[in-house]
């Protein structure tokens, strides 16, 4: 079993920053890709950025030269470091982990429960 556990979410103004962090746990062998998606109201979850198991990123369009992602494999932690946020960043993001793990080197793709990001002044 794998376990995502997504902080720093909340409410900042127009303009503002954020940080999220998300840890993986469990009887992890190997994390391949982590990455961060997110669901406004009414909306189809998309997704906003990943990173390899190297550290090579990809964003959508969006959020290119606002956010960036970023990983401490030591820690099986992913980060998404949001600047500059505007009113439409409004959503619920959540934490996603391509993972080998026990038992039997399962490969599994496990989610967050989300955490609030809210931009309003």
């Amino acid at each position: 079993q794998v376990q995502l556990v997504e902080s720093g979410g909340g409410l900042v103004q127009p303009g503002g920053s954020l940080r999220l962090s998300c840890t993986a746990s469990g009887t992890i062998i190997r994390i391949n890709t982590m990455g961060w998606y997110r669901q406004a109201p009414g909306k189809q979850r998309e997704l906003v950025a990943t990173t390899t198991s190297r550290g090579s990123p990809d964003y959508v369009d969006s959020v290119k030269g606002r956010f960036t992602i970023s990983r401490d494999n030591a820690k099986n932690t992913v980060y998404l470091q949001m600047n500059s946020l505007k009113p439409e960043d409004t959503a619920v993001y959540y934490c996603n982990a391509d993972t080998i793990s026990l038992p039997g080197a399962t490969r599994r793709v496990s989610w967050g429960r989300g955490t609030q990001v809210t931009i309003s002044s």
